[in-house]
């Protein structure tokens, strides 16, 4: 689709700053339903365009970006959502911050990709729902975590007999994190069987050896249930596992490695799931053992074992 403008917006709790990018012009806006129809509005009006001519463009904020592209997708509006790292890189040095330049840099931004974008289609409900789920339960893990080191390490110099508070509390609040935690799991699993479809993909997912439930619920999350990956080669580059030369003539050349700019969430579970998989998988402990053998460092073979998997994740679900 052939787009004749672009809105860029930055987002924040409150407001929202629109910039239109042919007129240059910004407004200011409430982060409410009556807001996005008064921005809607205005830019047809400024613009002289239908709306379906007009691509809009936001960061991802988390819940207060999720009411607007909500409200862009029921009205089937063109919109996408892009990483604030991506147009922070595509824009060269910057010093400062103020939400209208950002705003201009935002539209800028699609307006020299808007020939290039695909519009962003919202995850169905069922997925989004999962998303959140897993956001609160991982917040819970951590707590969880962190009570059990506090309660680990009171062991090892305090007397339990002599400050009974100080283990009472944390002991209690790690059995009411257990349940709620299990409240949380009953919850995905009545989601899963009240979408098939999801279902069907998170039991290929875990038929594979060395992945587990929570890998592959947030495989199916991030990939928007495989639509927004073509193939592992790309969801690996995304999570960080996915080898990069470092080469530049005749006198650069140094190691290819992985890259810093990762979804550290996902390249962590990969990591588990590899060590996982060379356990308990004879061919991956034995692709383990002869690579090891030949003198290979090891994390380099664990990652080779993390694009295996990804691999077999696309063959099983594709």
């Amino acid at each position: 689709m052939k787009f004749k403008d672009v809105v860029g917006i930055d987002v924040s709790k409150s407001t929202l700053d629109a910039c239109l990018h042919s007129l240059e012009i910004n407004g200011c806006f409430n982060n409410t339903k009556a807001g996005y129809r008064k921005l809607i509005l205005w830019a047809t009006k400024n613009t002289g365009l239908s709306i379906d001519k007009i691509l809009i463009c936001f960061e991802h904020t988390g819940l207060y970006s999720f009411q607007l592209a909500s409200y862009l997708a029921e009205k089937q509006l063109n919109f996408i959502i892009v990483p604030g790292m991506e147009i922070k890189r595509s824009m060269g040095i910057q010093r400062g911050k103020n939400d209208k330049v950002d705003a201009q840099k935002i539209a800028l931004y699609a307006f020299r990709r808007k020939d290039e974008i695909t519009p962003y289609q919202m995850p169905e409900k069922s997925l989004t729902k999962l998303k959140q789920l897993l956001s609160l339960r991982e917040k819970l893990v951590k707590q969880r975590a962190g009570y059990q080191a506090t309660l680990k390490e009171q062991s090892k110099f305090l007397n339990k007999s002599e400050n009974k508070l100080l283990f009472s509390i944390p002991e209690k609040l790690i059995r009411q994190l257990n349940k709620q935690i299990n409240i949380l799991e009953q919850e995905v699993d009545l989601l899963l069987e009240e979408s098939p479809e999801i279902k069907k993909i998170y039991e290929l997912i875990i038929s594979i050896t060395g992945i587990g439930r929570q890998t592959a619920l947030y495989i199916i999350v991030i990939t928007n249930n495989f639509l927004l990956f073509e193939n592992h080669r790309k969801l690996a580059s995304y999570a960080g596992v996915a080898p990069f030369p470092y080469v530049s003539g005749v006198s650069i050349k140094g190691k290819t490695k992985v890259s810093n700019l990762a979804n550290k969430r996902l390249k962590s579970l990969l990591s588990s799931c590899a060590i996982s998989a060379i356990c308990n998988d004879p061919e991956m402990r034995l692709y383990y053992k002869q690579r090891t053998e030949k003198g290979i460092h090891k994390m380099n073979t664990i990652n080779v074992v993390r694009n295996k998997l990804l691999a077999r994740v696309f063959a099983v679900v594709r």
